[in-house]
């Protein structure tokens, strides 16, 4: 069935945090109109967000089926696995400048172009691994801010583990948490195999224990779009339901 579609274009912002002109990809809902307001989705990898995990199509359909809400995806694409390594992991020298620009800069910046709800459970994030990773810190750093994370597959390591364990604000915020049962050996991109399904279930435990708003599944599979992309219309459901 055809469903119809929404537009996805082209846009860039300039971050004087980072320094750099940051591509964006932008989709804007089949009956997107400025008198209305939007929540908003902004995916890390989000150009692999927009070609593998095809989100735009994804939302057309959940959108014509009436079981999600209209919504603006943002991606923000990586320049490069160096790139995206230095802004993503938890310990790359650009990690706190990247999440000051999506919550300082970037939030701003789409509240301004677009007719945003501009408040926290209007917002959300989505990732990938250690796109994954970085959008649960940057929600953890900025509860006011971003009320909604999707979690794909995460890199989880004891910083990440030590900054859930001791946030306090949960309540505030609505996560959807997924991994793959054979995720047990994943190639990262310095080359190293890391265990990723262990410490997954580790931080659901101290999720779970906080009592908030938290959902999490595991999947039959590994570290690949091929369980990630089906797995967006269930993540997109659970934030977006009209």
């Amino acid at each position: 069935m055809n469903y119809p579609t929404g537009s996805i274009e082209d846009a860039s912002i300039f971050s004087y945090t980072l320094g750099e002109e940051l591509p964006l990809l932008v989709y804007l809902p089949p009956s997107f109109t400025p008198l209305n307001k939007y929540k908003i989705l902004i995916a890390q990898d989000g150009k692999d967000y927009f070609q593998l995990g095809r989100i735009g199509r994804v939302a057309d359909e959940l959108i014509g089926k009436q079981e999600i809400e209209e919504l603006i995806i943002i991606g923000v694409p990586y320049k490069s696995v160096e790139d995206r390594r230095r802004k993503y992991h938890p310990k790359g020298d650009l990690n706190q400048d990247y999440i000051r620009f999506l919550a300082q800069e970037l939030v701003p910046f789409l509240d301004d172009e677009f007719p945003t709800l501009q408040m926290g459970m209007g917002r959300a994030l989505v990732g990938d691994s250690l796109a994954a990773t970085v959008s649960l810190m940057t929600a953890l750093e900025y509860p006011n801010t971003f009320g909604h994370v999707i979690m794909q597959s995460p890199y989880v390591d004891n910083h990440v583990l030590d900054k859930a364990r001791f946030f306090e604000y949960f309540d505030q915020l609505a996560i959807y948490h997924t991994v793959g049962t054979k995720e047990t050996e994943v190639q990262t991109t310095d080359k190293q195999l890391k265990d990723f399904l262990t410490p997954n279930r580790e931080l659901s435990k101290i999720l779970q224990d906080k009592k908030g708003n938290y959902f999490y599944q595991e999947f039959e599979g590994g570290h690949f779009w091929t369980h990630w992309q089906p797995d967006l219309k269930t993540a997109l459901k659970k934030g977006f339901t009209r």
